[in-house]
Order: C-alpha cells, then sequence, then structure tokens
C-alpha cells in the first residue's frame, strides 16, 4: 500500500521565507521562517499518513508502533523498534551553529550520564537529547553553501601568518612550528575558550587584518563579514580559516562524519541522517557552547577538500550514493523509464521536480513536485516512471 505523508515545517530563525514556497508550492500564508520539513517517524515532529480516503491522518511513528512488522520486516522490526533515519527538506537563509555530532559510544555515554545527574532535557546546557550519532547527507537542490571538516594544516597556517593576529600568537606559534592533530587541537581548544576582553581583542584583530591583508583571502573574508552582521563577538568569526568552505551544485551531495565540524550557510537540500537530535555546539550561536564536551567529540584530522563531494554509482535510472554508515541508503531515481525497486525496508519518496508515477501491485498514486510518501517494507517491491526526480531514503 502507498501512503502520502503530512509534513511538519518547523520555523527557525535562520530559515527561509520562501524557498520552500516558491520551490515546491507549499503554502506559508504568514511569512514564517520555513527552515525544515521533516519526513519521518521522529515523535517529536513525526509525518502524518492517510490510512483512507474517509480517515484523518494518523502519526506514522504511531502507524508503526502498532504494526511494526508490515513497516519494517520480519527481519529487523525487532531490533530497530522505527524509522532509523530521518529525511528533511532544508532551507538555510541565515547560517546555522557551527557543530559536531557525537558517535554512538559518545552519545550513548552522554546520554546515560546527564540523565543520571538528572539534567532537564530543555536546560540549556544538556548536550546529549538521546543515545544515538547523527550521520548526514546533504543533497543540493538548489546552489549549497556550507563549511564541512577541517581544512589541510598547511592552509591554515599559511592564513594565520597572512592575517598575523597579534593577540592570539601565544597559542597559534605552536601549532604553526609543529602542526599536527594534537597541537591544533591544542590551538582550536584555546581559541574557542576565549572569553571577555581576549575574545574580543582577538576578534578585533581578525577583523581589521582582513580588511589590511585580506585580499588573498577574499571568500574567506567576505564570509567573515557575513557571519559578523549576525554574530559580532562570537568565536565563530575565526571558523572560514579552520573550515572547508564548499558551495554545492545542483545534484551534487557531500557526507557529514560525526566528530566532524560543519555549518550550512545558505541554500536549499534533502537532508537525510540519522535519528537523532544530538548536537555539540562550536559558535555562530547564541546557544550553549560546552567547549570541554565538543573537543573531546571532535576529531582534529584535516578532510581533503577533493575529498568532500560524494560520487554515485548510476544503475538504470538511480544514482546510488556510497553512504558509509547502517542507519539509512540514499538515491536520486530518475525514471525517465519505467524502473522497478526491490524493497528491503521502510522508504520515503520525495519528489523534487515534475511528477512521477509509482505503483504497488495495481495501486497506481502521482507524486508530484513537493509531495512525499512512505512504503512499507512489506509491499517487497514497486515501479515508478515519469518525467521527475524522487529523493529515495531507505537502509
Amino acid at each position: 500500500m502507498i501512503y502520502t505523508l503530512k509534513n511538519p515545517i518547523k520555523n527557525f530563525p535562520w530559515g527561509s521565507r520562501t524557498a520552500i514556497c516558491d520551490y515546491f508550492g507549499i503554502d506559508n500564508p504568514n511569512s514564517d521562517h520555513q527552515a525544515e520539513l521533516w519526513m519521518g517517524a521522529h515523535p517529536l515532529a513525526s509525518s502524518g499518513i492517510f490510512v483512507d480516503d474517509d480517515d484523518d491522518d494518523v502519526r506514522l511513528c504511531d502507524a508503526i508502533a502498532q504494526n511494526p512488522e508490515y513497516w519494517l520486516g520480519k527481519q529487523i522490526q525487532a531490533s530497530r523498534g522505527s524509522l532509523p533515519f530521518l529525511m528533511k527538506i532544508l532551507a538555510a537563509e541565515e547560517p546555522l551553529s557551527i557543530q559536531v555530532h557525537p558517535s554512538k559510544s559518545a552519545a550513548e555515554l552522554g546520554f546515560a550520564l546527564e540523565n543520571k545527574k538528572a539534567i532537564p532535557f530543555d536546560a540549556a546546557n544538556r548536550n546529549y537529547k538521546d543515545d544515538n550519532h547523527k550521520p548526514e547527507l546533504v543533497y543540493a537542490i538548489t546552489p549549497y553553501l556550507a563549511m564541512n571538516g577541517f581544512r589541510e594544516f598547511k592552509q591554515i597556517v599559511t592564513f594565520f601568518d597572512t592575517l598575523n593576529i597579534i593577540s592570539i600568537e601565544e597559542i597559534y606559534v605552536p601549532f604553526k612550528e609543529n602542526p599536527g592533530s594534537s597541537s591544533f587541537k591544542d590551538f582550536f581548544s584555546a581559541l574557542l575558550a576565549l572569553t571577555g576582553e581576549k575574545k574580543d581583542q582577538a576578534i578585533s584583530e581578525l577583523i581589521s587584518s582582513l580588511k589590511v591583508n585580506g585580499s588573498e583571502l577574499s571568500d574567506e573574508a567576505e564570509l567573515v563579514e557575513r557571519f559578523k552582521q549576525l554574530y559580532p563577538r562570537d568565536i565563530g568569526l575565526f571558523s572560514p580559516l579552520f573550515l572547508n568552505v564548499i558551495e554545492l551544485k545542483p545534484g551534487e551531495a557531500m557526507f557529514l562524519y560525526a566528530e566532524t565540524p560543519h555549518a550550512y550557510i545558505h541554500g536549499l537540500g534533502v537532508e537525510v541522517m540519522a535519528n537523532s537530535d544530538n548536537v555539540l555546539r562550536a559558535g555562530l550561536t547564541p546557544k550553549h557552547v560546552d567547549v570541554e564536551e565538543l573537543v573531546n567529540n571532535t576529531k582534529f584530522e584535516p578532510i581533503p577538500f577533493s575529498e568532500l563531494i560524494m560520487k554515485p554509482e548510476t544503475i538504470g535510472g538511480r544514482e546510488v550514493y556510497p553512504i558509509p554508515v547502517e542507519d539509512f541508503k540514499f538515491d536520486v531515481l530518475t525514471p525517465s523509464e519505467r524502473i522497478d525497486v526491490n524493497v528491503s525496508s521502510a522508504e520515503i519518496l520525495f519528489c523534487m521536480s515534475d511528477c512521477v508515477t509509482v505503483t504497488v501491485d495495481t495501486e497506481n498514486r502521482l507524486i508530484t513536485k513537493g509531495e512525499s510518501m512512505a512504503l512499507p517494507a512489506s509491499i517487497e517491491q514497486y515501479s515508478i516512471f515519469g518525467e521527475g526526480k524522487l529523493a529515495r531514503a531507505y537502509y
């Protein structure tokens, strides 16, 4: 059976008032900051499904809980219990916070410890909302600007040498003289730990030096200026000097590993992630920043820029992305000719353009741009045909 989804939209200050509405035709009557459209069974904001034409929609998470074997399959329903992934449409008008997601083992330990300390889930200093990791993929629908992973150490040294920020020499020079993971960890940690006048002085010198010496760092200077308009006293203004800055072209995708700092800056895209809400922030945010916990959950290794963009394998109208975790898989389907798809798990399909007909046995359903549907594992196979393009999340 095919289930049409009714998806909640999350409104956050960084969200776009127009992107989701204009691109997908989804109403925004109050001109809200529509940041994220959630597709999945997360209990805090589950999609609804229409069981039949006469019934009101029911929450997908409740439907799965009531009939897990039907939705998740006989072999895996007992161990998973619900969908292990969440798919979103993300519309960033302003930058999101720089953040790191913990590994699975760190999330389990941190969650248990904060529960033992009885830290309320809505407390500002709560780091762990659950015991899961949160690897992510982002697929660009429009040009999508982001930061992902540390730059090569040689490039970081070149940037800081060019800017010659006197107030941080004491913490920078040991890294410059012996660039490596350990010395970089010390430099990064010390910079994030700056407070009061020392932090203000470092930021002031950064801004001044970019104006005088920033001709070779024009892109980085532009980002720093952009961030300064929103967070003028945030140490995250240094982030473009540390992190790879990349603009994905429409149709390109990248993966964001656990323990890797990243930030989305601007654009409309599909995001698929493990079902978690664990975020450790590093800057560009008014929210709590726990420097010690952040550093303990960060890998201080560079990621070569050339390795950021994922290379999918093309298989008969399907672009299959090499996802390195078990929580989700992701395909892009362009069914100009009929494609038969074998099903091994519950799936969510989202139409990114035009329209596609989905067939399960004798049931046909047209899915148009901006619409989505859920398919249970029990159907075993479906077929698609049309002129559109589908994002497919499964596991």
